[in-house]
């Protein structure tokens, strides 16, 4: 039963209904999917303000189907990360990590890095003191996600990019931009194509990584929209199937694959999901442990070279030109 203060802090904090559907440009089953999502992610940040210990709320994920329920951590980790920017006291992020949110590591980062965006905090002195040196830079995808996909007049259609992020962390803010393209242009191949088109090229193939990441996972798409999506791309092919292949590891690592990430993968991957999991586990051994180089940079380099050089991806590309 929710109680009085947990309707107070919905009422005040929670994300209301006309902000959820602000970013549908129509009612086709393509933009049903991409709200689900949206809904799953809003519902973990709603599962937060009901309150209670860490247990309760992680109970009320229950709500979400499984092919959602890394979405609802995301949503949870931002709540927590919320609490923590405000409220004194050991880290409920880390807590959370530490436990539920370990199976989807990957979107409680993005999650955490939504609430930074939201609550506008500077994102890289945050990844800084967290431990995971892959992982961790994953907060600065969601903050461009957030940015993005709530502000895209500014982020997105000015082009503007925070000037205090390092230069990898513009990078991976460009991934997290990427991925909001595909959600507000309701992942219509053709539209995400030619907002692409409007950055500099310097920028373009990072957002082609996001897309791939966020059309791998999400899903709810045709094998032929897949197909035009790996034509569109043009050279920025090894990028985009380097994000499938991390959406991938990301769905095997919480135990919930599901049809649509192993259609994808096999189309922009030339493998199965859990090949393209594979290739991210094999980048991800023999890691720099000092600071000499960035170990999420390392990772994603290893997989784009993979997919560049082992013919998986270039061999049918060449063929069809």
């Amino acid at each position: 039963m929710t109680t009085a203060l947990a309707r107070a802090r919905l009422a005040l904090l929670g994300v209301p209904e006309r902000k959820i559907l602000r970013f549908k440009g129509g009612d086709t089953p393509r933009w049903r999917h991409l709200e689900d999502a949206l809904r799953a992610a809003v519902g973990g940040y709603h599962a937060v303000l009901e309150g209670g210990n860490l247990d309760a709320i992680v109970a009320r994920l229950d709500r979400f189907p499984k092919h959602m329920n890394g979405y609802a951590h995301e949503g949870v980790a931002m709540g927590l990360t919320g609490l923590d920017l405000f409220l004194p006291g050991k880290s409920r992020f880390r807590a959370f990590l530490a436990g539920a949110g370990d199976a989807h590591i990957y979107m409680s980062h993005i999650g955490a890095g939504e609430a930074l965006a939201q609550m506008r905090r500077l994102p890289e002195p945050f990844l800084r003191k967290l431990d995971d040196p892959v992982a961790r830079w994953l907060v600065m995808d969601g903050y461009g996600f957030h940015l993005g996909f709530f502000h895209p007049k500014k982020y997105v259609d000015r082009q503007v990019v925070p000037p205090y992020l390092s230069p990898y962390g513009r990078r991976v803010f460009d991934q997290g931009v990427g991925r909001s393209i595909w959600f507000t242009q309701g992942a219509d191949v053709e539209r995400v194509a030619a907002k692409v088109a409007t950055f500099p090229p310097v920028r373009q193939a990072d957002f082609w990584l996001g897309i791939g990441t966020g059309c791998c996972y999400a899903g709810g798409m045709e094998p032929s929209e897949i197909e035009l999506l790996r034509e569109v791309c043009g050279p920025h092919l090894p990028y985009l199937a380097t994000g499938a292949a991390f959406a991938a590891k990301g769905r095997h690592r919480a135990g919930n694959p599901v049809e649509d990430t192993e259609m994808a993968c096999q189309h922009l991957c030339d493998t199965d999901s859990s090949g393209a999991r594979d290739i991210v586990d094999e980048a991800l051994t023999d890691l720099p442990t000092d600071d000499s180089r960035n170990a999420c940079h390392v990772v994603q380099d290893r997989v784009i070279a993979t997919f560049s050089t082992s013919g998986r991806t270039t061999d049918r590309q060449a063929a069809s030109q």
